[in-house]
C-alpha cells in the first residue's frame, strides 16, 4: 500500500492544478465566482451596494443588486476600488468535476476523435457501425466474439477513431443534459432513396444544440432510386450546406451494405479531427465520462469508461458520479484486457461499488477512504439538489425582470398540426425583434409532442410550443418531472404576444436617476459611535431616507454614496420636506464640511414600450 501511494504521489506531482490549493484570505482581493450578482460583488469588497451601482453607471451599465454581471465588468469595477480579481479556489474534493487542471502545452499529444453515428431508423446506421467494426478484421486485426460495451476503436492509416455506439440521439441528449460533452464529431446517416425523415431532423437538432461538427453520410447509394442531390437540397434547410455548394459541411456518398465509400468517410473523419487539433495529456491522473453501465449477476456493476484525459490503470481508485471503486479489470469490445488505457479510449471496467449513471464523470483519487468520503458527499448533495430542484424554464419566470438567472436567448421547440402552421409560426417568431434578444428555434416539426421533444427541451433549456396538438398524459408527466414547460395554443397571435412579453421580461431593467431634493449643511456634530452628523436645511424638494446622495462642494462632486440615516430632532423619519431642518449621516463618508450641498436622488425604472 505504501508503494502504491508513493506511485500515486509521483503521478500527482507532475500535474499543475488550478484552484486546488487552500489559500488564506488576502487584502484587496475579490474572489470571482460564476454568476456573481452586484450584491455579492459589494459584499466581497466590503463596499456598499450603491457605491457599486454608481461605479457601474459610470461605465455605462445600469444594474440592480440582484443582477448578475460578467467577469470582465467585475474585474473593471474591482480595479476601480483597488482590488485584484482572482478566480474562486475550489478546495472541496467532492467537486472534482468543477476543478480545472491546466496541462502544460508541451505535455499535450494528439488524441483520437470520439465519433457518434446518428440518423433515422432503417437508414443504415447499424449497418454502417457493423461495417466499420468488421473492417478491423480485414486490416489484419484478430476477430472473434464481440461484447456490447457501447464503444469501439478502429484504425485507418495508423489513425485511431473511437466510435460511440449509443442507442440513439435520445441517449446522446440525456448525457448532454447531464453535462457530459463526450462527442467530437457527429456522423449523420441519411438514406439516398428516402431523404430527410423526422428522426433525421431530431438528430440534426440534437447535434447542433451540442455544438458538434456534422459529417453527412449519404447511404444506400447502391440503390437505383438513390438521389443524393435531393438529400443535399433538403439538408440545406438545416444549415448543412455542402462544400460543393459553397458551404462547410462534408458530404460522403456511401453504401454501408457493400462497404463503398466507408474508407473515404473515415478519411473525412480524420481530416475533421486534424482541423480540430484534439489533444490530451496522457501523463496525468485519468478522468472521463461513463458511456453506459449495467449490473451483471456474475461480475457485479460494469461501466463503460471513456477516458478523456490522463492514463487509467488497473488498480486505480476512482470516484464515479456518486459511487466509487478500485479498477479490477478493463476490457474492450473484443474482450482484450488492458493494464492501462490512454485518452479517447473506451473500456468496460469492473470494481465499482454500485452502478453509476450514463454521463457521470469519473476521476482517479489517492485511496479508498478519500473515494468513499467524496462519493458520500456527492450523494448527499445530489439528494439536496433533487429536493430543491426548480423548473427548467417557464414563461412566467421570464416575465420576471429581476430574475438574476434570466437568459438572453429564448430557446423554443415548435410542434404543430400541419406544415403550413408550423412554418408560419416559425417565420413569425423569428421576425420578433426586442432589442438585442432573439428567439432561437431549436426544432420545428409536424406531429404531437413526444418524449424526444421533452428530452431535447430539457437539454437545451427550451420551452415547447404546441399549436393545435396535445401531448399524451405520459409525455405531460415526463415534462413535469423534468421541469420542462409545454404551452398549448390554437391562435397564432396568442403565441406571438406571449413570446414577445417573455422577451421583454428578459431585458435588463432600464433605470433613470431622478433628483428629488437638496439640503445645505449648516452644522456638524461628531459622535464616536456614529461618525459625522450633518445638520442640514432642506432648500429644495424632499430628502428621503435611503436615497442615493452626492456631496457638492463649490459645485463640484466630492463624494457619491448612500444615505445612512435621516433624523428630525431625535426621531428617525422617512422624509424631510423643503423648508425643514434635519440630521443626515452618509455611509462610509465623514469628511463633510459646512456649506456643502447634499443632493438626494432615486433610481426609477423606465417602462419598456
Amino acid at each position: 500500500m505504501a508503494k502504491k501511494n508513493k506511485q500515486f504521489e509521483k503521478r500527482m506531482s507532475n500535474i499543475p492544478v488550478k484552484n486546488s490549493k487552500e489559500s488564506t484570505p488576502e487584502e484587496n482581493v475579490l474572489i470571482y465566482k460564476e454568476g456573481m450578482t452586484v450584491a455579492e460583488v459589494a459584499a466581497g469588497m466590503k463596499k456598499s451596494i450603491p457605491s457599486i451601482v454608481m461605479k457601474l453607471m459610470q461605465v455605462g451599465i445600469v444594474a440592480n443588486q440582484n443582477q448578475t454581471i460578467d467577469r470582465e465588468t467585475i474585474e473593471l469595477v474591482a480595479m476601480e476600488f483597488g482590488y485584484e480579481l482572482k478566480d474562486e479556489v475550489i478546495t472541496d474534493a467532492s467537486r472534482f468535476d468543477e476543478i480545472t487542471i491546466e496541462d502544460d502545452p508541451k505535455d499535450l499529444v494528439s488524441r483520437p476523435p470520439v465519433v457518434t453515428i446518428m440518423g433515422h431508423v432503417d437508414h443504415g446506421k447499424t449497418t454502417l457501425l457493423d461495417t466499420i467494426r468488421n473492417s478491423r478484421i480485414t486490416s489484419g486485426e484478430a476477430g472473434g466474439i464481440t461484447q456490447h460495451i457501447g464503444a469501439y476503436q478502429v484504425e485507418k492509416n495508423h489513425f485511431a477513431i473511437t466510435f460511440i455506439d449509443t442507442p440513439g440521439h435520445a441517449a446522446f441528449t440525456q448525457m448532454r443534459a447531464r453535462g457530459a460533452q463526450i462527442t467530437d464529431i457527429v456522423i449523420l446517416v441519411v438514406a439516398a432513396d428516402d431523404g430527410v425523415m423526422p428522426q433525421t431532423e431530431e438528430a440534426i437538432a440534437h447535434a447542433q444544440a451540442a455544438g458538434c461538427p456534422i459529417i453527412v453520410a449519404i447511404n444506400k447509394m447502391d440503390k437505383p432510386t438513390a438521389n443524393p442531390d435531393r438529400v443535399m437540397e433538403e439538408l440545406t434547410h438545416f444549415n448543412l450546406i455542402p462544400e460543393a455548394w459553397g458551404g462547410d459541411t462534408i458530404y460522403v456518398p456511401i453504401s454501408a451494405l457493400k462497404g463503398t465509400g466507408v474508407d473515404q468517410l473515415l478519411e473525412m473523419i480524420q481530416l475533421t479531427a486534424e482541423m480540430k487539433e484534439l489533444k490530451a495529456n496522457p501523463n496525468r491522473l485519468a478522468m472521463g465520462t461513463v458511456i453506459e453501465a449495467q449490473l451483471d449477476k456474475g461480475r457485479g456493476p460494469i461501466a463503460t469508461f471513456l477516458v478523456q484525459n490522463g492514463t487509467l490503470r488497473v488498480g486505480d481508485v476512482v470516484v464515479c458520479g456518486n459511487t466509487w471503486g478500485r479498477i479490477r479489470t478493463m476490457e474492450d469490445d473484443r474482450n482484450h484486457r488492458f493494464t492501462n488505457v490512454l485518452p479517447s479510449t473506451a473500456v468496460s471496467v469492473t470494481g465499482l461499488a454500485s452502478v453509476p449513471l450514463a454521463g457521470d464523470k469519473f476521476t482517479v483519487v489517492a485511496d479508498e477512504k478519500t473515494a468513499r468520503d467524496i462519493a458520500q458527499k456527492r450523494t448527499y448533495r445530489a439528494k439536496d439538489a433533487l429536493e430543491s430542484a426548480k423548473k427548467a424554464t417557464s414563461l412566467e419566470e421570464l416575465f420576471q425582470k429581476n430574475d438574476p438567472n434570466r437568459q438572453k436567448e429564448l430557446n423554443l421547440i415548435i410542434k404543430g398540426d400541419v406544415q403550413g402552421s408550423v412554418e408560419a409560426l416559425r417565420s413569425a417568431l423569428e421576425k420578433l425583434n426586442v432589442e438585442d434578444l432573439k428567439v432561437n428555434i431549436i426544432r420545428s416539426t409536424v406531429g404531437t409532442i413526444t418524449d424526444t421533444d421533452v428530452s431535447l427541451a430539457e437539454a437545451s433549456h427550451a420551452i415547447i410550443l404546441g399549436f393545435n396538438v396535445r401531448p399524451m398524459a405520459s409525455v405531460r408527466n415526463e415534462a413535469s418531472n423534468k421541469g420542462v414547460e409545454i404551452r398549448l395554443y390554437n391562435v397564432i397571435y396568442d403565441v406571438l404576444n406571449d413570446i414577445e412579453s417573455a422577451l421583454k421580461g428578459m431585458l435588463d431593467p432600464v433605470f433613470e436617476e431622478v433628483v428629488i431634493g437638496q439640503a445645505e449643511v449648516r452644522n456638524l456634530f461628531k459622535l464616536s459611535k456614529v461618525g459625522t452628523i450633518a445638520g442640514c436645511y432642506v432648500t429644495d424638494g424632499v430628502i428621503e431616507r435611503g436615497s442615493l446622495v452626492r456631496i457638492l462642494r463649490d459645485g463640484v462632486v466630492v463624494f457619491e454614496g448612500k444615505m445612512a440615516s435621516l433624523r428630525r430632532f431625535k426621531d428617525d423619519v422617512k422624509e424631510v420636506k423643503q423648508g425643514l431642518e434635519c440630521g443626515i449621516t452618509i455611509e462610509n463618508f465623514n469628511d463633510i464640511k459646512e456649506n456643502d450641498i447634499i443632493e438626494a436622488s432615486v433610481q426609477k425604472e423606465i417602462p419598456r414600450v
